[in-house]
């Protein structure tokens, strides 16, 4: 057991925690991406550009579940249409990009950052993705990277851009230190973009049809090569459309991957009619996440692909797979006098830091004795962060998806499902949906799973285990037994 950090014991929420050392790639060329080592999508990652990334939950998988981002809701306009967003739709529940509940001043934007800074000392990043393009509003968006910068040096700058805008303002982006940049770019085929973007505005004008998607993909690519230039991260943002571009993504990432980009996100369509979106009231699907998986695998060979993205709201703050940004409401931070102390935050990633060597040095133990032929399974864990077994199957909104062959544990996804327990009561379609959403698993982690919900997981050929530990403990422990049992036919 990895207990001297005192992380096993503590409530996850609360636990003082550090980073984890992502999946390392070997940069193409000054900012640019990494080449595979190997077709499987195996690859290394050079120390420096790992030093960058190590405590960015979105650019390194290992960080996501330790350190916490917060974006802030400064701009509000936007110089593209998508079809498949609405800006004006906001529940205090719902989790999708472009929805907030307020919006805010660079000046209170940097306060609210310094207050959630102190209050949560494991928030690393500070992102600007909307609800509009950020940089459809420069004005706002580099006032609060100048504010934020000044007064706590210690974190991250991050901006999500469509790209129609960033050669213009590539230099003060460098200038800023802003050091991670997202852009989202679902196609380099106009002829596929004009089902996606009805109009861009550029320069004033607004273009409809095909003539406004020519443009946003030529300043798309222009956007690529200065990021490259600059060595800025850059992380590409894609959304699965069944039937318009999920064929046409792998060409994406082709491209992409030439021009530099050093991660590939791609995500699912949110549809839904009660959004109101354009895809959401003509009825256009989604994708499975059976379909999602296949072809992030198929892009995985050439570039390193980011699987855990939640697809945040604009106003999101926590961990990923966590939203507490209802804490933090412009009526209650703006009365909060802010508590930033970099030495007792630098104390919670040291703490966390030394938990992932301890892991990394456990790990190293058990792929020494690693047999080649084990087979791989999936496990479905119910985790509140902190790479723990740490929530209660009734509990969770969500399961995190880890592959175990005995030595590694590789997480791979995760899967949104609705509260089972509703206030102490269970709900059979609920659960049902559940078991449904994490079927190719052969078993279940959780701190505790009460008894009619195990008896239909193992209904389902899905086995209940019950533990609080770190999850590569509970999975390889779960893994010996399960094995066991598969050998003696139990």
């Amino acid at each position: 057991m990895l207990q001297s950090t005192g992380l096993i014991n503590a409530d996850a929420s609360k636990a003082k925690t550090a980073t984890p050392a992502a999946t390392p790639l070997i940069p193409k060329a000054k900012g640019g991406c990494a080449c595979p080592s190997s077709g499987n999508g195996t690859q290394t990652i050079d120390a420096k550009i790992q030093e960058r990334i190590a405590k960015h939950p979105c650019y390194s998988e290992d960080a996501h579940h330790h350190y916490a981002r917060m974006h802030v809701a400064v701009a509000p306009a936007c110089n593209i249409q998508c079809n498949y967003c609405n800006r004006k739709y906001d529940c205090a529940n719902e989790s999708r990009p472009g929805v907030v509940s307020e919006v805010l001043t660079p000046e209170e934007a940097a306060h609210k950052a310094l207050v959630i800074g102190g209050k949560i000392p494991q928030m690393t990043v500070l992102g600007i993705a909307g609800p509009g393009d950020p940089l459809a509003n420069p004005k706002q968006t580099f006032r609060t990277f100048e504010l934020v910068a000044e007064q706590a040096p210690d974190i991250k700058l991050c901006l999500s851009s469509n790209g129609l805008m960033l050669p213009e303002h590539i230099d003060r982006i460098k200038e800023l230190n802003i050091d991670h940049v997202t852009l989202t770019i679902n196609m380099i085929d106009p002829e596929i973009g004009e089902k996606i973007y009805p109009w861009v505005r550029y320069n004033r004008k607004r273009y409809k049809g095909i003539e406004g998607v020519k443009i946003l993909h030529e300043k798309q690519m222009e956007s690529l090569d200065a990021l490259k230039e600059a060595d800025v991260l850059c992380k590409v943002n894609s959304v699965m459309i069944p039937g318009i571009n999920d064929e046409h993504l792998a060409e994406v990432n082709q491209v992409i991957r030439s021009k530099g980009a050093f991660l590939h996100n791609i995500m699912p369509l949110i549809s839904a009619p009660e959004h109101g979106t354009h895809f959401g009231l003509t009825g256009q699907r989604g994708p499975t996440p059976k379909e999602l998986k296949a072809l992030q695998d198929k892009c995985s060979g050439n570039m390193k692909m980011m699987r855990h993205c939640r697809q945040c709201r604009a106003d999101a703050v926590g961990l990923l797979g966590e939203d507490r940004s209802q804490e933090f409401t412009k009526e209650k931070f703006l009365e909060m006098t802010p508590e930033y102390d970099v030495a007792k935050r630098q104390e919670v990633h040291d703490n966390i830091e030394k938990f992932n060597a301890e892991i990394k040095a456990a790990k190293a133990q058990q792929k020494a004795a690693k047999q080649s032929n084990a087979p791989k399974i999936l496990v479905a864990v119910a985790t509140k962060g902190n790479r723990l077994v740490n929530q209660h199957f009734g509990h969770a909104k969500e399961f995190q998806i880890f592959e175990v062959d005995g030595t590694d544990v590789k997480f791979v996804a995760h899967r949104k499902v609705d509260h089972y327990c509703q206030s102490g009561y269970g709900e059979e379609a609920t659960l049902s949906n559940i078991i449904k959403s994490i079927s190719d698993c052969k078993g279940v982690l959780a701190s505790k799973i009460g008894q009619c919900p195990q008896d239909e997981l193992r209904k389902a050929g899905l086995e209940p285990y019950e533990a609080y530990d770190i999850i590569d403990n509970v999975a390889i422990n779960f893994y010996k037994d399960y094995m066991q049992k598969q050998a003696l036919g139990v």
